[in-house]
């Protein structure tokens, strides 16, 4: 595969929030120190798959790993859901937290 980054992509009710988690390592968890953070687009074809993720499974909330290539491919890793996502808008100026604050609003649990 090659990877040459990681993608972290969290979804919060209908908002997408996707960002792209430059390390040089193979685990970027290992050492937060060395980590840069870029705002990304994910592909439509992700996209739509997220959906249909948290649909089937009733979520409305998760946080999506990912391994980028070198040639752009966005290879799945796993779906948390209830990974860790605060410490991405500091980074990034996402309005994470408000999408949060916004879901837990309006959820009907």
């Amino acid at each position: 595969m090659g990877k040459v980054a990681d993608v972290r992509v969290t979804v919060i009710g209908d908002k997408v929030f996707s960002v792209r988690i430059d390390s040089g390592l193979l685990d970027w968890r290992t050492d937060y120190e060395r980590l840069s953070y870029s705002v990304v687009e994910p592909p439509d074809e992700v996209r739509t798959a997220l959906r249909r993720y948290l649909a089937y499974f009733g979520l409305a909330f998760g946080a999506f790993d990912f391994a980028l290539d070198r040639h752009g491919v966005w290879w799945f890793l796993e779906c948390n859901p209830s990974g860790q996502w605060a410490w991405l808008e500091p980074a990034t100026g996402l309005p994470m937290v408000a999408a949060m604050a916004d879901l837990l609003e309006r959820y009907p649990g």
